[in-house]
Protein backbone atom coordinates (compact mmCIF):
# COMPACT_ATOMS: atom_id res chain seq x y z
CA UNK A 1 0.00 0.00 0.00
CA UNK A 2 1.02 3.48 -1.01
CA UNK A 3 0.35 6.25 1.89
CA UNK A 4 -2.40 7.06 0.72
CA UNK A 5 -3.64 3.45 1.68
CA UNK A 6 -3.88 2.31 -2.17
CA UNK A 7 -2.35 -0.98 -3.61
CA UNK A 8 1.13 -0.54 -5.23
CA UNK A 9 1.12 -1.46 -8.88
CA UNK A 10 4.18 -3.48 -8.85
CA UNK A 11 5.95 -5.36 -12.17
CA UNK A 12 7.68 -8.49 -12.45
CA UNK A 13 9.21 -9.73 -15.25
CA UNK A 14 11.23 -12.92 -16.18
CA UNK A 15 13.79 -14.41 -18.19
CA UNK A 16 13.76 -18.14 -19.09
CA UNK A 17 15.55 -19.89 -16.67
CA UNK A 18 18.45 -21.15 -18.40
CA UNK A 19 19.46 -24.64 -19.46
CA UNK A 20 22.85 -25.12 -17.87
CA UNK A 21 24.69 -27.62 -20.62
CA UNK A 22 26.74 -24.96 -21.54
CA UNK A 23 27.78 -21.55 -21.13
CA UNK A 24 25.26 -19.11 -21.62
CA UNK A 25 25.32 -17.91 -25.67
CA UNK A 26 24.27 -15.26 -27.35
CA UNK A 27 20.49 -16.08 -27.61
CA UNK A 28 20.72 -15.99 -23.16
CA UNK A 29 22.02 -12.79 -23.63
CA UNK A 30 19.81 -11.04 -26.18
CA UNK A 31 16.66 -12.19 -23.84
CA UNK A 32 18.47 -10.82 -20.84
CA UNK A 33 19.04 -7.71 -22.08
CA UNK A 34 15.36 -6.92 -23.15
CA UNK A 35 14.32 -8.28 -19.78
CA UNK A 36 16.91 -5.33 -18.09
CA UNK A 37 15.57 -3.01 -20.02
CA UNK A 38 12.14 -3.20 -20.18
CA UNK A 39 12.42 -3.77 -15.89
CA UNK A 40 14.85 -0.29 -15.71
CA UNK A 41 12.12 1.26 -18.21
CA UNK A 42 9.59 0.54 -15.42
CA UNK A 43 11.71 1.69 -12.62
CA UNK A 44 12.03 5.01 -14.00
CA UNK A 45 8.38 4.74 -13.79
CA UNK A 46 8.56 4.51 -10.11
CA UNK A 47 7.58 1.42 -9.89
CA UNK A 48 8.66 -1.16 -7.61
CA UNK A 49 10.11 -3.87 -9.99
CA UNK A 50 11.32 -7.19 -9.65
CA UNK A 51 13.26 -8.89 -12.67
CA UNK A 52 14.04 -12.82 -12.49
CA UNK A 53 16.40 -14.48 -13.89
CA UNK A 54 18.51 -18.05 -13.48
CA UNK A 55 19.10 -21.70 -14.14
CA UNK A 56 17.48 -24.71 -14.95
CA UNK A 57 19.57 -27.65 -13.99
CA UNK A 58 17.73 -31.20 -13.53
CA UNK A 59 17.50 -33.32 -16.58
CA UNK A 60 19.04 -36.33 -18.37
CA UNK A 61 20.80 -33.72 -20.04
CA UNK A 62 22.43 -32.35 -17.37
CA UNK A 63 23.45 -35.68 -16.16
CA UNK A 64 25.27 -37.01 -19.48
CA UNK A 65 26.78 -33.83 -19.76
CA UNK A 66 28.12 -33.87 -16.26
CA UNK A 67 29.00 -37.49 -16.81
CA UNK A 68 31.14 -36.97 -20.41
CA UNK A 69 32.96 -34.21 -18.57
CA UNK A 70 33.77 -36.40 -15.32
CA UNK A 71 31.76 -34.04 -13.08
CA UNK A 72 28.81 -34.75 -10.73
CA UNK A 73 26.21 -32.79 -11.88
CA UNK A 74 26.18 -30.48 -9.08
CA UNK A 75 29.77 -29.38 -9.82
CA UNK A 76 29.14 -28.83 -13.43
CA UNK A 77 25.97 -26.70 -12.85
CA UNK A 78 28.16 -24.81 -10.22
CA UNK A 79 30.74 -24.07 -12.90
CA UNK A 80 27.88 -23.20 -15.65
CA UNK A 81 26.32 -20.65 -12.99
CA UNK A 82 29.40 -19.02 -11.96
CA UNK A 83 29.58 -18.35 -16.20
CA UNK A 84 25.82 -16.83 -16.27
CA UNK A 85 26.95 -14.55 -13.03
CA UNK A 86 30.00 -12.70 -14.67
CA UNK A 87 28.14 -12.53 -17.97
CA UNK A 88 25.15 -10.71 -16.63
CA UNK A 89 27.64 -8.66 -14.67
CA UNK A 90 29.43 -7.65 -17.58
CA UNK A 91 26.29 -6.62 -19.40
CA UNK A 92 25.41 -4.33 -16.69
CA UNK A 93 22.29 -6.77 -16.22
CA UNK A 94 20.30 -5.35 -12.76
CA UNK A 95 18.49 -8.16 -11.75
CA UNK A 96 16.87 -8.72 -8.20
CA UNK A 97 16.59 -12.83 -8.13
CA UNK A 98 18.68 -15.70 -9.75
CA UNK A 99 16.83 -18.40 -8.96
CA UNK A 100 18.21 -21.89 -9.30
CA UNK A 101 16.17 -25.44 -9.56
CA UNK A 102 18.93 -27.03 -7.50
CA UNK A 103 18.01 -24.55 -4.54
CA UNK A 104 16.34 -26.67 -1.22
CA UNK A 105 13.94 -24.03 -1.38
CA UNK A 106 12.99 -25.08 -4.88
CA UNK A 107 12.54 -28.52 -3.92
CA UNK A 108 9.74 -27.65 -0.94
CA UNK A 109 7.80 -25.30 -3.69
CA UNK A 110 7.88 -27.93 -5.88
CA UNK A 111 6.48 -30.56 -3.77
CA UNK A 112 3.44 -28.25 -2.36
CA UNK A 113 2.82 -27.70 -6.15
CA UNK A 114 2.56 -31.17 -7.26
CA UNK A 115 0.51 -32.20 -4.00
CA UNK A 116 -1.67 -29.24 -5.69
CA UNK A 117 -1.73 -31.01 -8.92
CA UNK A 118 -2.51 -34.41 -7.58
CA UNK A 119 -5.07 -33.33 -5.38
CA UNK A 120 -7.33 -31.79 -8.20
CA UNK A 121 -7.19 -35.24 -10.09
CA UNK A 122 -5.02 -34.44 -13.00
CA UNK A 123 -2.22 -36.73 -12.35
CA UNK A 124 -2.33 -40.64 -13.47
CA UNK A 125 -0.02 -43.66 -14.28
CA UNK A 126 0.13 -44.40 -17.84
CA UNK A 127 2.45 -46.00 -20.70
CA UNK A 128 4.80 -43.48 -22.27
CA UNK A 129 6.02 -44.44 -25.63
CA UNK A 130 7.75 -41.86 -28.46
CA UNK A 131 10.83 -40.49 -30.25
CA UNK A 132 12.46 -38.46 -26.98
CA UNK A 133 15.01 -35.49 -27.78
CA UNK A 134 17.08 -35.31 -24.70
CA UNK A 135 18.40 -32.19 -25.96
CA UNK A 136 14.87 -30.40 -26.15
CA UNK A 137 13.56 -32.75 -22.93
CA UNK A 138 10.59 -33.72 -24.77
CA UNK A 139 8.57 -35.98 -26.62
CA UNK A 140 8.59 -35.37 -30.19
CA UNK A 141 5.37 -36.39 -32.98
CA UNK A 142 6.92 -38.17 -35.42
CA UNK A 143 5.64 -35.82 -38.33
CA UNK A 144 7.91 -33.20 -36.40
CA UNK A 145 10.94 -35.02 -37.06
CA UNK A 146 13.71 -34.33 -39.79
CA UNK A 147 15.53 -37.34 -41.32
CA UNK A 148 17.32 -40.00 -40.08
CA UNK A 149 14.54 -39.27 -37.20
CA UNK A 150 16.40 -36.28 -36.30
CA UNK A 151 15.10 -33.31 -33.74
CA UNK A 152 13.50 -30.51 -35.81
CA UNK A 153 15.24 -27.74 -33.26
CA UNK A 154 18.50 -29.43 -32.79
CA UNK A 155 19.31 -30.56 -36.15
CA UNK A 156 22.14 -32.56 -35.72
CA UNK A 157 20.98 -34.85 -32.82
CA UNK A 158 18.72 -38.05 -33.37
CA UNK A 159 16.33 -38.63 -31.17
CA UNK A 160 15.63 -41.67 -28.82
CA UNK A 161 12.93 -44.07 -28.89
CA UNK A 162 11.33 -44.45 -25.29
CA UNK A 163 9.12 -46.95 -23.72
CA UNK A 164 8.36 -45.85 -20.52
CA UNK A 165 5.65 -46.00 -17.38
CA UNK A 166 5.39 -42.39 -16.17
CA UNK A 167 2.84 -40.40 -14.21
CA UNK A 168 1.04 -37.90 -16.71
CA UNK A 169 -0.51 -34.63 -16.47
CA UNK A 170 -3.85 -34.35 -17.80
CA UNK A 171 -3.54 -31.36 -20.47
CA UNK A 172 -6.12 -32.62 -22.44
CA UNK A 173 -8.87 -31.35 -19.69
CA UNK A 174 -7.53 -27.70 -20.43
CA UNK A 175 -8.47 -27.46 -23.71
CA UNK A 176 -11.35 -25.59 -23.43
CA UNK A 177 -10.18 -23.82 -20.77
CA UNK A 178 -7.01 -22.51 -22.34
CA UNK A 179 -8.85 -21.69 -25.65
CA UNK A 180 -10.95 -19.35 -23.43
CA UNK A 181 -8.07 -17.94 -21.79
CA UNK A 182 -6.58 -17.14 -25.74
CA UNK A 183 -10.03 -15.43 -26.60
CA UNK A 184 -10.55 -13.78 -24.05
CA UNK A 185 -6.97 -12.30 -23.43
CA UNK A 186 -5.65 -12.11 -26.56
CA UNK A 187 -2.62 -10.14 -25.34
CA UNK A 188 -1.56 -13.00 -23.61
CA UNK A 189 0.74 -14.45 -25.96
CA UNK A 190 2.77 -11.93 -27.42
CA UNK A 191 3.49 -11.49 -31.13
CA UNK A 192 0.58 -12.03 -32.85
CA UNK A 193 3.08 -14.93 -34.74
CA UNK A 194 3.72 -16.69 -31.73
CA UNK A 195 0.00 -16.31 -30.66
CA UNK A 196 -1.30 -17.99 -33.96
CA UNK A 197 1.07 -20.84 -33.85
CA UNK A 198 0.28 -21.77 -30.37
CA UNK A 199 -3.87 -21.47 -31.76
CA UNK A 200 -2.93 -24.00 -33.88
CA UNK A 201 -1.11 -26.18 -31.85
CA UNK A 202 -4.21 -26.32 -29.45
CA UNK A 203 -7.16 -26.80 -31.73
CA UNK A 204 -5.05 -29.60 -33.47
CA UNK A 205 -6.11 -31.46 -30.25
CA UNK A 206 -3.93 -31.45 -26.26
CA UNK A 207 -2.38 -34.56 -25.39
CA UNK A 208 -1.52 -35.64 -22.02
CA UNK A 209 1.96 -35.24 -21.17
CA UNK A 210 4.47 -37.21 -18.75
CA UNK A 211 6.08 -35.64 -16.14
CA UNK A 212 8.49 -38.01 -14.56
CA UNK A 213 10.66 -40.14 -15.73
CA UNK A 214 12.43 -43.70 -14.66
CA UNK A 215 16.30 -44.66 -14.68
CA UNK A 216 17.45 -40.82 -14.49
CA UNK A 217 18.99 -39.52 -10.62
CA UNK A 218 19.51 -35.99 -11.25
CA UNK A 219 16.32 -34.62 -10.04
CA UNK A 220 13.16 -34.30 -7.87
CA UNK A 221 12.00 -37.84 -6.76
CA UNK A 222 8.63 -38.11 -7.51
CA UNK A 223 6.42 -37.46 -4.07
CA UNK A 224 3.44 -39.95 -5.34
CA UNK A 225 6.72 -42.39 -6.34
CA UNK A 226 10.14 -41.87 -5.19
CA UNK A 227 11.53 -44.24 -7.62
CA UNK A 228 10.87 -42.01 -10.22
CA UNK A 229 12.15 -38.39 -10.84
CA UNK A 230 10.10 -35.42 -11.97
CA UNK A 231 10.15 -33.84 -15.44
CA UNK A 232 12.66 -31.30 -16.06
CA UNK A 233 9.88 -29.19 -17.13
CA UNK A 234 7.41 -29.59 -14.56
CA UNK A 235 10.51 -28.29 -11.93
CA UNK A 236 11.98 -25.67 -14.01
CA UNK A 237 8.61 -23.64 -14.46
CA UNK A 238 8.04 -23.63 -10.85
CA UNK A 239 11.48 -21.87 -10.08
CA UNK A 240 9.54 -18.89 -11.20
CA UNK A 241 7.58 -18.94 -8.42
CA UNK A 242 10.27 -19.71 -5.72
CA UNK A 243 12.06 -16.68 -6.97
CA UNK A 244 9.82 -14.61 -5.08
CA UNK A 245 10.09 -15.80 -1.97
CA UNK A 246 12.14 -13.17 0.53
CA UNK A 247 14.97 -14.65 2.21
CA UNK A 248 13.81 -14.84 5.56
CA UNK A 249 10.44 -16.60 4.05
CA UNK A 250 9.72 -20.45 4.75
CA UNK A 251 9.22 -21.79 0.99
CA UNK A 252 5.74 -22.06 0.77
CA UNK A 253 3.51 -21.55 -1.89
CA UNK A 254 1.59 -18.58 0.42
CA UNK A 255 4.47 -16.93 1.38
CA UNK A 256 5.94 -16.90 -2.95
CA UNK A 257 3.07 -15.92 -3.96
CA UNK A 258 2.06 -13.33 -1.53
CA UNK A 259 3.73 -9.81 -3.54
CA UNK A 260 4.68 -10.29 -7.17
CA UNK A 261 2.45 -13.04 -8.26
CA UNK A 262 1.13 -12.99 -10.66
CA UNK A 263 4.18 -12.37 -13.11
CA UNK A 264 3.42 -9.33 -15.71
CA UNK A 265 5.61 -11.08 -18.32
CA UNK A 266 7.52 -14.05 -19.15
CA UNK A 267 10.18 -13.19 -21.72
CA UNK A 268 11.50 -16.00 -23.25
CA UNK A 269 12.83 -18.04 -27.14
CA UNK A 270 10.26 -18.79 -29.26
CA UNK A 271 11.59 -22.75 -28.35
CA UNK A 272 10.20 -22.69 -25.69
CA UNK A 273 6.53 -21.33 -26.58
CA UNK A 274 4.80 -23.88 -25.82
CA UNK A 275 6.00 -24.76 -22.71
CA UNK A 276 5.08 -21.34 -21.42
CA UNK A 277 1.68 -20.74 -23.41
CA UNK A 278 0.38 -23.93 -22.73
CA UNK A 279 1.81 -26.39 -20.21
CA UNK A 280 2.35 -23.40 -18.10
CA UNK A 281 -0.87 -21.80 -17.62
CA UNK A 282 -2.55 -25.45 -17.88
CA UNK A 283 -0.51 -26.58 -14.90
CA UNK A 284 -0.99 -23.48 -13.26
CA UNK A 285 -5.15 -24.07 -13.05
CA UNK A 286 -4.82 -27.11 -12.01
CA UNK A 287 -3.23 -25.65 -8.73
CA UNK A 288 -5.86 -23.55 -8.52
CA UNK A 289 -3.63 -20.07 -8.82
CA UNK A 290 -3.69 -16.95 -11.37
CA UNK A 291 -2.06 -17.05 -14.43
CA UNK A 292 0.73 -14.41 -15.79
CA UNK A 293 -0.20 -11.82 -18.10
CA UNK A 294 1.55 -11.81 -20.69
CA UNK A 295 4.23 -14.21 -22.06
CA UNK A 296 6.40 -12.81 -24.95
CA UNK A 297 7.97 -15.07 -27.22
CA UNK A 298 10.93 -13.02 -29.21
CA UNK A 299 12.50 -14.64 -32.70
CA UNK A 300 16.18 -16.51 -32.93
CA UNK A 301 19.23 -14.70 -34.12
CA UNK A 302 21.82 -15.86 -37.16
CA UNK A 303 25.02 -14.07 -37.75
CA UNK A 304 25.65 -13.08 -40.96
CA UNK A 305 22.47 -14.54 -42.53
CA UNK A 306 23.59 -18.17 -41.47
CA UNK A 307 22.57 -20.29 -37.75
CA UNK A 308 24.92 -19.98 -35.40
CA UNK A 309 26.78 -23.41 -34.60
CA UNK A 310 29.67 -25.37 -33.14
CA UNK A 311 29.66 -27.09 -36.56
CA UNK A 312 29.53 -24.49 -38.55
CA UNK A 313 31.59 -22.14 -36.58
CA UNK A 314 30.19 -19.23 -36.28
CA UNK A 315 29.50 -19.43 -32.69
CA UNK A 316 29.48 -15.64 -31.48
CA UNK A 317 30.72 -15.31 -27.59
CA UNK A 318 28.41 -13.08 -25.88
CA UNK A 319 31.38 -12.47 -23.06
CA UNK A 320 33.91 -11.87 -25.78
CA UNK A 321 31.90 -9.40 -27.59
CA UNK A 322 30.93 -7.45 -24.06
CA UNK A 323 34.49 -7.62 -23.71
CA UNK A 324 35.63 -6.03 -26.89
CA UNK A 325 33.02 -3.68 -27.21
CA UNK A 326 31.36 -2.91 -24.15
CA UNK A 327 28.08 -3.44 -22.45
CA UNK A 328 26.36 -0.41 -23.67
CA UNK A 329 27.38 -1.21 -27.07
CA UNK A 330 26.31 -4.85 -26.85
CA UNK A 331 22.83 -3.62 -25.64
CA UNK A 332 22.01 -0.63 -27.96
CA UNK A 333 22.60 -2.75 -31.58
CA UNK A 334 20.57 -5.73 -30.46
CA UNK A 335 17.69 -3.79 -28.88
CA UNK A 336 17.85 -0.80 -31.94
CA UNK A 337 18.92 -3.01 -35.16
CA UNK A 338 16.38 -5.79 -34.07
CA UNK A 339 12.95 -5.82 -33.96
CA UNK A 340 12.05 -7.82 -30.69
CA UNK A 341 10.26 -10.80 -31.63
CA UNK A 342 11.25 -11.20 -35.32
CA UNK A 343 14.21 -13.08 -36.00
CA UNK A 344 17.39 -10.77 -36.19
CA UNK A 345 21.00 -11.07 -37.74
CA UNK A 346 24.48 -9.92 -36.50
CA UNK A 347 26.68 -8.61 -38.55
CA UNK A 348 29.85 -7.46 -37.35
CA UNK A 349 29.81 -4.78 -39.82
CA UNK A 350 26.72 -3.46 -39.09
CA UNK A 351 27.47 -3.85 -35.63
CA UNK A 352 29.95 -1.21 -35.93
CA UNK A 353 28.81 1.12 -37.88
CA UNK A 354 25.62 1.35 -36.07
CA UNK A 355 27.47 2.17 -33.22
CA UNK A 356 29.64 4.54 -34.63
CA UNK A 357 26.71 6.82 -36.82
CA UNK A 358 24.17 6.48 -33.96
CA UNK A 359 26.51 6.52 -30.64
CA UNK A 360 29.75 8.08 -31.37
CA UNK A 361 28.52 10.47 -34.32
CA UNK A 362 25.08 11.65 -33.35
CA UNK A 363 24.62 11.76 -30.10
CA UNK A 364 28.19 11.60 -28.45
CA UNK A 365 29.51 14.22 -31.05
CA UNK A 366 26.76 16.02 -30.39
CA UNK A 367 26.82 16.49 -26.46
CA UNK A 368 30.73 17.23 -27.14
CA UNK A 369 31.09 19.88 -29.24
CA UNK A 370 27.68 21.75 -27.34
CA UNK A 371 29.16 21.44 -23.75
CA UNK A 372 32.27 22.75 -25.31
CA UNK A 373 30.44 25.59 -27.32
CA UNK A 374 28.71 26.10 -23.83
CA UNK A 375 31.73 25.87 -21.39
CA UNK A 376 33.02 28.95 -23.37
CA UNK A 377 30.25 30.79 -24.33
CA UNK A 378 27.96 30.52 -21.18
CA UNK A 379 30.70 30.32 -18.22
CA UNK A 380 30.43 26.31 -17.87
CA UNK A 381 27.36 26.63 -16.90
CA UNK A 382 23.90 25.53 -18.26
CA UNK A 383 21.89 28.28 -19.83
CA UNK A 384 19.26 29.94 -18.06
CA UNK A 385 16.21 30.19 -20.06
CA UNK A 386 12.40 30.81 -20.06
CA UNK A 387 10.22 28.35 -21.55
CA UNK A 388 8.44 31.47 -23.14
CA UNK A 389 11.29 31.58 -25.39
CA UNK A 390 10.63 28.79 -27.39
CA UNK A 391 7.87 29.28 -29.70
CA UNK A 392 5.52 26.84 -30.99
CA UNK A 393 7.05 25.68 -33.62
CA UNK A 394 10.89 25.37 -32.27
CA UNK A 395 12.01 22.23 -33.57
CA UNK A 396 13.44 20.75 -30.87
CA UNK A 397 10.72 21.99 -28.45
CA UNK A 398 8.00 20.75 -30.35
CA UNK A 399 9.41 17.21 -30.86
CA UNK A 400 10.63 16.60 -27.29
CA UNK A 401 7.09 17.68 -26.38
CA UNK A 402 6.03 14.46 -27.64
CA UNK A 403 8.70 12.14 -27.49
CA UNK A 404 7.89 10.75 -23.27
CA UNK A 405 4.54 9.24 -24.79
CA UNK A 406 5.92 7.34 -28.04
CA UNK A 407 9.11 5.88 -26.09
CA UNK A 408 6.81 5.26 -22.97
CA UNK A 409 4.04 3.16 -25.19
CA UNK A 410 7.30 1.75 -27.61
CA UNK A 411 8.92 0.03 -23.99
CA UNK A 412 5.32 -0.89 -23.01
CA UNK A 413 4.99 -2.53 -26.14
CA UNK A 414 8.50 -4.29 -26.15
CA UNK A 415 8.90 -2.52 -29.44
CA UNK A 416 12.49 -1.54 -28.34
CA UNK A 417 14.16 -0.36 -32.11
CA UNK A 418 11.08 1.97 -32.23
CA UNK A 419 11.91 3.53 -28.75
CA UNK A 420 15.69 4.30 -30.32
CA UNK A 421 14.24 5.49 -33.47
CA UNK A 422 12.12 7.87 -32.03
CA UNK A 423 14.72 9.00 -29.66
CA UNK A 424 17.45 9.33 -32.11
CA UNK A 425 15.12 11.46 -34.31
CA UNK A 426 15.56 14.37 -31.81
CA UNK A 427 18.75 13.32 -31.68
CA UNK A 428 19.37 14.18 -35.45
CA UNK A 429 16.82 16.89 -35.62
CA UNK A 430 19.46 18.59 -32.67
CA UNK A 431 22.07 18.19 -34.97
CA UNK A 432 21.04 19.41 -37.80
CA UNK A 433 19.60 22.61 -35.89
CA UNK A 434 23.18 22.90 -34.52
CA UNK A 435 24.46 23.44 -38.24
CA UNK A 436 21.30 25.35 -39.09
CA UNK A 437 21.68 28.27 -36.14
CA UNK A 438 25.52 28.39 -35.85
CA UNK A 439 25.77 29.39 -32.15
CA UNK A 440 29.89 30.00 -32.74
CA UNK A 441 28.23 32.69 -35.44
CA UNK A 442 25.98 34.14 -32.94
CA UNK A 443 28.47 34.33 -30.47
CA UNK A 444 31.17 36.47 -32.81
CA UNK A 445 28.00 39.02 -33.59
CA UNK A 446 27.32 39.59 -30.28
CA UNK A 447 24.24 37.94 -29.71
CA UNK A 448 24.42 36.66 -26.52
CA UNK A 449 20.95 35.58 -25.59
CA UNK A 450 20.12 33.35 -28.90
CA UNK A 451 23.60 31.39 -28.50
CA UNK A 452 22.16 30.71 -25.03
CA UNK A 453 19.19 29.60 -26.79
CA UNK A 454 20.51 27.79 -28.87
CA UNK A 455 22.99 26.03 -26.53
CA UNK A 456 19.97 24.97 -24.04
CA UNK A 457 17.84 23.40 -26.36
CA UNK A 458 20.73 21.59 -27.77
CA UNK A 459 21.53 19.86 -23.95
CA UNK A 460 17.78 20.09 -22.90
CA UNK A 461 17.61 17.58 -25.72
CA UNK A 462 20.38 15.50 -25.66
CA UNK A 463 19.40 15.10 -21.85
CA UNK A 464 16.01 13.94 -22.67
CA UNK A 465 17.05 11.62 -25.17
CA UNK A 466 19.74 10.17 -22.09
CA UNK A 467 17.17 9.94 -20.44
CA UNK A 468 14.80 7.80 -22.84
CA UNK A 469 17.47 5.28 -23.58
CA UNK A 470 18.48 4.74 -20.32
CA UNK A 471 17.52 1.46 -20.12
CA UNK A 472 18.73 0.19 -23.16
CA UNK A 473 22.24 1.97 -22.98
CA UNK A 474 22.29 3.40 -18.58
CA UNK A 475 26.30 3.66 -18.54
CA UNK A 476 25.93 6.05 -21.32
CA UNK A 477 22.98 8.08 -20.09
CA UNK A 478 25.03 8.06 -16.56
CA UNK A 479 27.64 9.83 -18.61
CA UNK A 480 25.29 12.27 -20.11
CA UNK A 481 23.69 12.92 -16.99
CA UNK A 482 27.29 13.62 -15.20
CA UNK A 483 28.61 16.13 -17.70
CA UNK A 484 25.51 17.82 -17.31
CA UNK A 485 26.25 18.52 -14.09
CA UNK A 486 23.84 15.71 -11.96
CA UNK A 487 24.98 13.73 -9.26
CA UNK A 488 23.04 10.37 -10.40
CA UNK A 489 23.76 6.70 -11.65
CA UNK A 490 21.09 5.01 -13.55
CA UNK A 491 22.06 2.19 -12.13
CA UNK A 492 20.24 2.81 -8.80
CA UNK A 493 17.27 1.06 -8.33
CA UNK A 494 15.53 4.24 -7.21
CA UNK A 495 16.16 6.05 -9.94
CA UNK A 496 12.42 6.60 -10.44
CA UNK A 497 12.13 8.54 -7.32
CA UNK A 498 15.34 10.37 -8.07
CA UNK A 499 14.21 11.13 -11.44
CA UNK A 500 10.29 11.02 -11.95
CA UNK A 501 9.12 10.21 -15.19
CA UNK A 502 6.34 12.81 -14.88
CA UNK A 503 9.18 15.32 -14.82
CA UNK A 504 12.46 14.27 -16.33
CA UNK A 505 10.39 12.94 -19.53
CA UNK A 506 9.43 16.22 -20.41
CA UNK A 507 11.30 18.71 -22.33
CA UNK A 508 12.63 22.07 -20.79
CA UNK A 509 13.44 20.93 -17.35
CA UNK A 510 17.27 21.35 -17.77
CA UNK A 511 17.78 23.22 -14.93
CA UNK A 512 19.54 26.95 -16.13
CA UNK A 513 22.76 28.22 -13.97
CA UNK A 514 23.82 24.32 -13.02
CA UNK A 515 27.52 23.81 -13.38
CA UNK A 516 28.27 21.30 -16.52
CA UNK A 517 30.94 18.59 -16.23
CA UNK A 518 34.19 18.05 -17.95
CA UNK A 519 33.20 17.50 -21.70
CA UNK A 520 34.51 14.60 -23.33
CA UNK A 521 33.38 11.33 -25.35
CA UNK A 522 30.37 9.48 -24.06
CA UNK A 523 31.09 6.88 -26.65
CA UNK A 524 34.80 6.33 -28.34
CA UNK A 525 34.35 5.50 -32.23
CA UNK A 526 34.95 2.00 -32.95
CA UNK A 527 38.29 1.64 -35.61
CA UNK A 528 38.76 -1.91 -36.88
CA UNK A 529 42.29 -3.00 -38.04
CA UNK A 530 42.81 -3.56 -41.22
CA UNK A 531 43.59 -7.15 -42.24
CA UNK A 532 46.80 -7.51 -42.65
CA UNK A 533 47.41 -9.38 -46.23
Amino acid sequence: MDSAGNPVKTFAVTTPLYYVNALPHIGSAYTTIAADALARFHRLLGQPVLMITGTDEHGQKIQRTAAARGLEPQAHCDEIVAGFYTLWERLNIAYDRFSRTTAPRHAAIVQEFYQRVWQSGDIYEGRQQGWYCVACEEFKEERELLADKRCPIHTNKSVEWRDEHNYFFKLSNYQEKLSALYAEQPEFIQPVTRRNEVLNFVDSGLQDFSISRINLDWGFPVPTAPEQTLYVWFDALLGYVTALLDDADDPTLENALRQWWPINIHLIGKDILRFHAVYWPAMLMSAGLPLPDRVFGHGFLTKDGQKMGKSLGNTLDPLALVNQYGADAVRFYFLKEIEFGRDGDFSETRFVNVLNADLANDLGNLLNRTLKMASRYCGGKIPKISMDAFTDHHPLAERGANLAGQVQQAYENLAFSEACEAVLSLVRASNKYLDETAPWTLFKQGQQAKTEMVLYAVLESVRLSGYLLAPIVPGLATAIYTQLGFAVDFDQRDIGQQLPFEQHSVWGTLPGDQSLGKASPIFQRIEIPAEVP
